[in-house]
């Protein structure tokens, strides 16, 4: 395990967006996969995450309603990873957290299914210079709503260079397909997952194979509303086995691994929902539980 001073080093609000770092590798382009077996070099980066949508309430800013999207902002590039279910919704929630969809530069979508890609044409809609990472194993529908946009399709199976600090892990093959969004803050891995079909401790595994880092936090959907607890408890202890510090499940994880994770991990379990935001650096400086 990492000490606590990498932890440190990871979390606090930036007023203002750092420098980017740029990622120098022969060959490898925005949009790029990685080669199979080779590691994914990703560059420290600073900015933001801003939870857009999600059915649990963090702070009252945002309306809450099945599904999850997840903004991040690194001062050169936006990133959003999935769009909700409810198209209305998610955009009152973009206007609550003034984001401007037009200044996205990059959406990963982390799987098909409608509560994350619901607000996908209100993204394709707002215009700007976007590209769409998706898995190809995607429904032809909603590549071809994507195609006849303006934005850019890059269909994924490896892992995928999505802007300097940050990529998609490889496609995991499930019901349905699923990948999921890495960020590297410079004190450690962040993995944002969608609802973590394939299991949470897979897409785990799959980030720290494809990065040679060790994942630090992973929030998102985990999927896990049918679990027992023997399960939860035994989850808590692999994620922790494989070097995740800090957890925080959200959208599909279900009231009782919400529990499990929190008793488990104690001061280092986030409880997050819409409108939640947190910058990088300083986990003192957040608030950790509603």
């Amino acid at each position: 395990m990492r000490s606590n001073t990498k932890w440190v080093a990871v979390f606090a609000f930036v007023a203002v967006a750092a420098a980017a770092a740029y990622l120098f590798v022969p060959g490898l382009l925005n949009g790029d996969e990685a080669p199979e077996g080779d590691t994914l070099v990703l560059v420290e980066r600073s900015g933001r995450f801003s939870i857009l949508y999600d059915n649990n309430p963090f702070n009252g800013s945002c309306a809450t309603e099945w599904g999850f999207s997840c903004l991040v902002e690194l001062g050169d590039e936006t990133i959003l990873f999935d769009t909700g279910r409810d198209p209305e919704v998610f955009a009152r929630n973009v206007d609550a957290l003034g984001v401007d969809l037009a200044e996205v530069d990059h959406l990963v979508l982390s799987h098909e299914h409608w509560d994350h890609v619901g607000g996908l044409g209100v993204v394709l809609e707002a215009g700007g210079d976007l590209t769409v990472y998706l898995p190809r194993s995607f429904p032809y529908h909603l590549k071809s709503r994507v195609r006849d946009s303006e934005a850019t399709l890059v269909e994924t199976w490896d892992a995928t260079l999505v802007c300097p600090g940050v990529a998609t892990t490889r496609v995991l093959e499930a019901e349905p397909n699923e990948q999921a969004l890495m960020v590297n803050t410079g004190g450690g891995l962040v993995l944002v997952t969608g609802c973590r079909h394939p299991g949470v401790q897979n897409l785990v595994r799959a980030a720290e194979e494809a990065t040679g880092l060790e994942v630090l936090m992973v929030f998102g959907g985990f999927h896990l509303g049918g679990a027992d607890r023997a399960s939860l408890d035994g989850l808590v202890a692999e994620l922790k086995g494989l070097g995740v510090e800090v957890a925080a499940p959200t959208h599909c994880s279900g009231d009782l691994a919400r529990l499990a994770f929190r008793e488990g991990y104690g001061e280092d379990y986030l409880e997050l929902g819409a409108g939640w935001r947190m910058g990088l650096l300083n986990p003192n400086n957040q608030p950790r539980k509603r």
